[in-house]
């Protein structure tokens, strides 16, 4: 593991040194070393606020079936037929194939990370990703704390055994290269699981690779790896187990949009218990899919109460607290990028960004949402040469949850990205600190 644990101190702050000492010999990241900010501690998080995010995991994955029963029930014209074409178009045909068949076997993603802003008033859900990094990230940064005597979420060994519960069968890994940044830490984990557990580059795997296979890789890089035609294949025939499932609409952020959507108040009413509802109203900021189609003369956007989407391209700064995102099956869909924040970049800029989105639809999906901003708080870090200091930061929270086949839900752990208070974005970063949570 890369470090005598008992050599940690118990109860104590870390020490840069003692953390470096700690890192793996592979390193957990492309570059190597540690590109973030180190921290002496983890972040504590209220209790109220923990016992939120143990039960998340049952809701997000109530979520996720409600959408999927929505996507079959397009498919079949049951309701919103105009649904599933919509989230298909632009895919490619074996894609949407596979897809099929795997909503249609009931298949899921297995691993659910939410990206939640800790607010003043509660968390706000930015994303909920199907393929997520950070797994071996965190599970060394649990052990490490662990080790030194915080009681972190999920425990020290939360992420391992959680995915190993998951997948008890064993599994290879397979990293792509648009994902190599991330292959380091899931190396880490493979060898962390033991036996059974190996981590390879997806590029350099046969066609007929064994069953199963873990899916690092989005969907939209298929392309460029050259088993994943066949992998589709096998799929959608029921030969390969492969996970997350290549269900491209569970990858789109468009579901935190469509979750609003007047039109579909009732479906979601049907498939989704009053308490889940609640909850979810409660964390997913109000949202839009901007489509160019012109709305007739009586009506306007909900919320926004403007008429056209040109109407919102116009909006004057301190009018458009909204963030635009690309929805997915894009390279700019993950890692901060294909975010414009309304209020912090030029009208010109914004306005380029609206008909952008405008000009791409349906091909590629943008969601608009509410702008919802972090909380400041305060957490020490170390400095470059060793010293301590206190950064004033907002923060992003990932808790990992793993879902076995019974559709149970474990949080296994949780990392925190805390970064400088003048970011509007936030994401791993070098000026960032990144740190498990503890409940205080």
């Amino acid at each position: 593991m890369g470090v005598e644990w008992d050599r940690m101190k118990q109860g104590q702050e870390l020490t840069p040194g003692e953390i470096r000492a700690a890192i793996p010999e592979s390193g957990l990241f492309r570059e190597g070393g540690i590109p973030w900010r180190m921290s002496p501690e983890p972040l504590r998080l209220p209790r109220a606020l923990v016992r939120q995010m143990e039960g998340l995991g049952h809701v997000l994955a109530r979520f996720q079936d409600a959408a999927q029963g929505l996507y079959l029930d397009s498919l079949s014209g049951k309701e919103a037929a105009w649904l599933a074409p919509m989230l298909e178009a632009g895919k490619p045909a074996g894609l949407v194939e596979a897809q099929r068949a795997a909503v249609r076997r009931g298949e899921f993603p297995r691993v659910i990370r939410p990206d939640l802003l800790w607010c003043a008033d509660g968390l706000a859900l930015a994303e909920l990703d199907s393929v997520p990094g950070g797994m071996g990230t965190t599970l060394w940064l649990s052990r490490l704390y662990a080790a030194a005597g915080y009681d972190v979420l999920g425990g020290g060994e939360g992420m391992a055994e959680g995915f190993r519960a998951t997948y008890p069968e064993g599994i290879t890994i397979a990293v792509s290269d648009e994902s190599a940044d991330y292959r380091p830490e899931m190396e880490y984990l493979a060898q962390s699981l033991g036996e059974g557990y190996t981590c390879a580059r997806a590029e350099e795997l046969p066609p007929d690779h064994p069953d199963p296979l873990y899916r690092f890789f989005e969907l939209f890089d298929l392309d460029n790896i050259p088993a994943a035609r066949a992998w589709l294949a096998a799929s959608a025939a029921g030969k390969l187990r492969m996970s997350p499932p290549p269900i491209e609409h569970t990858e789109e952020k468009a579901w935190l949009a469509l979750f609003h959507m007047p039109g579909l108040q009732r479906s979601w009413q049907r498939r989704l218990r009053a308490a889940h509802l609640t909850r979810l109203r409660q964390l997913i900021p109000y949202g839009w899919i901007p489509d160019p189609a012109p709305l007739p003369p009586q009506a306007a956007l909900p919320r926004l109460n403007l008429h056209s989407w040109q109407d919102v391209a116009e909006l004057g700064r301190q009018e458009r607290r909204l963030v635009l995102k690309i929805s997915g099956f894009d390279a700019r869909a993950w890692g901060g990028r294909g975010v414009s924040i309304g209020h912090d970049m030029p009208t010109d800029a914004w306005r380029d960004a609206v008909q952008q989105a405008l000009r791409d639809y349906p091909n590629k999906l943008w969601v608009m949402q509410e702008f919802r901003e972090a909380q400041i708080i305060e957490h020490p870090y170390y400095t470059e040469d060793g010293r301590l200091a206190r950064m004033q930061g907002r923060v992003r929270l990932c808790p990992y949850y793993f879902r076995r086949a019974d559709g149970s839900t474990r949080l296994a752990g949780c990392l925190a990205t805390i970064a400088p208070a003048d970011k509007k974005k936030i994401h791993g970063m070098r000026d960032a600190v990144l740190v498990p949570c503890t409940a205080g």
